[in-house]
């Protein structure tokens, strides 16, 4: 059965989740992949949305943070691993991007100007209240959950249906890499919601809030946290399916350099200013509601860390995150996406290894195993995505199945882990 609070922190974990990423992403999927549109994006929500709710569900089984989940590996893989993915979301690259994304498609459109003046004064108010609401993240459930998730669906209800009635321009022919597989293409490009690695620091705010709610076994506190990802879940793929159908029908309308301008022009085109201004309160809602989320968690996450109280922390986090959000989207793009790469393989292998670990009695060696067969294609990804050439190593890695559509990674992380189970059961 479900009651009030699992639907209240449903649409709350709905609103953490649903950021700058999640608006940006499946319209540029939609317009690039054509005919190809429902088999990417089914491909898209298995990244973008069942990882997620996977690791949320995931953290409900551990008693403290997402650093027992790691500590399997090695408790000093716990702490580092755990440590960057918390900095990586949150005051690195997470939260900065919230802000500017919320800057570049709320005020820009009105004011038509890129001057630094004006993402100075935006930031600091937009930073401002983040900061006043993270305070307090007791209340933070009752506030997003009840307030400002209900506006934000309507905003972006009334935005996807404009878009299904008066979008009507068939579909076009799939772009290059949605031509041989749409499905792992749309798969791979759920990465760059940093969603599941989100939810590792989104999972304790809803353990913790089922926990002040009064629920404390952990058959319960499980049952719970996947009802309430259940919410969020249905919330979220109708959310994708329908602004990546809005990019889709739009693809003939002309050619757009990101996922943003898709949506601005698209709410330009069906409600003419109005729609500016109702794109405006959907993005702003969402990257403040993910913010929030972002600050709170990592707050919560360094201060059992390190000997500071939470708010110095979170006050630190949001000084932090201004400074980089004021230099400008690029650039924050540009030194997260090798990062992410990087991490979100190893984050993918770990949610799994946590719903399977009773087929393997929680070995060590399975664990460290997977992790290190991982690893070995993930840092290669991510330094070739910072841009180095590593010519001699690529050659080999291509060898590896289904290295072409990014999941190299996939046959290391099973032979590590075959590997690290015969070693278990040689030793034992």
């Amino acid at each position: 059965m479900v009651n009030k609070n699992t639907f209240i922190i449903g649409f709350m974990l709905f609103a953490l989740f649903f950021g700058a990423g999640n608006l940006i992403y499946p319209p540029t999927l939609g317009s690039e992949s054509g005919t190809s549109y429902w088999t990417a994006i089914a491909g898209f929500v298995i990244t973008g949305v069942g990882l997620p709710i996977l690791a949320v569900t995931a953290i409900s089984f551990v008693k403290n943070d997402a650093r027992e989940l790691a500590n399997h590996v090695h408790p000093l893989f716990g702490l580092i691993f755990t440590s960057i993915v918390y900095l990586a979301i949150g005051p690195f690259f997470g939260i900065p991007r919230a802000a500017t994304v919320a800057y570049e498609m709320s005020v820009e459109p009105f004011i038509g100007d890129k001057a630094s003046m004006a993402l100075f004064i935006f930031t600091t108010i937009f930073f401002a209240l983040v900061l006043l609401v993270s305070l307090n993240p007791s209340k933070m459930v009752d506030r997003i959950g009840q307030f400002l998730t209900p506006i934000l669906l309507l905003a972006i209800v009334a935005l996807s249906i404009g878009g299904f009635i008066l979008l009507k321009d068939p579909l076009g022919a799939p772009g290059e890499k949605y031509v041989s597989s749409p499905f792992f293409t749309g798969f791979v490009e759920g990465y760059l919601t940093m969603d599941a690695i989100a939810a590792f620091a989104f999972g304790i705010i809803v353990v913790n809030a089922f926990k002040e709610r009064g629920i404390s076994t952990q058959s319960n506190l499980i049952k719970s946290t996947l009802k309430s990802g259940i919410i969020t879940a249905i919330g979220l793929i109708a959310v994708y399916a329908s602004i990546g159908w809005i990019g889709a029908k739009m693809a003939s309308q002309g050619t757009y350099e990101n996922g943003g301008e898709i949506l601005s022009s698209a709410a330009n085109f069906m409600f003419g200013d109005f729609g500016t201004l109702l794109l405006g309160i959907i993005v702003t809602l969402a990257c403040f509601t993910t913010a929030v989320g972002l600050i709170v968690a990592s707050g919560q996450y360094f201060s059992k860390i390190i000997p500071l109280p939470y708010p110095v922390i979170i006050t630190i986090w949001t000084l932090a995150s201004y400074l980089i959000a004021n230099q400008g989207l690029n650039t924050i793009i540009s030194y997260s996406v090798p990062v992410l790469t990087f991490i979100y393989p190893i984050t993918i292998v770990l949610i799994l290894l946590t719903f399977t670990q009773r087929l393997f009695h929680s070995s060590s060696e399975v664990y460290r195993g997977a992790i290190i067969g991982t690893m070995i294609v993930s840092i290669y990804d991510g330094l070739i995505e910072f841009g180095l050439e590593l010519p001699t190593i690529t050659s080999f890695m291509e060898k590896l199945p289904f290295f072409t559509i990014g999941l190299g990674w996939i046959v290391p992380a099973f032979i590590g882990a075959a590997i690290g189970f015969l070693f278990s059961r040689t030793k034992n």
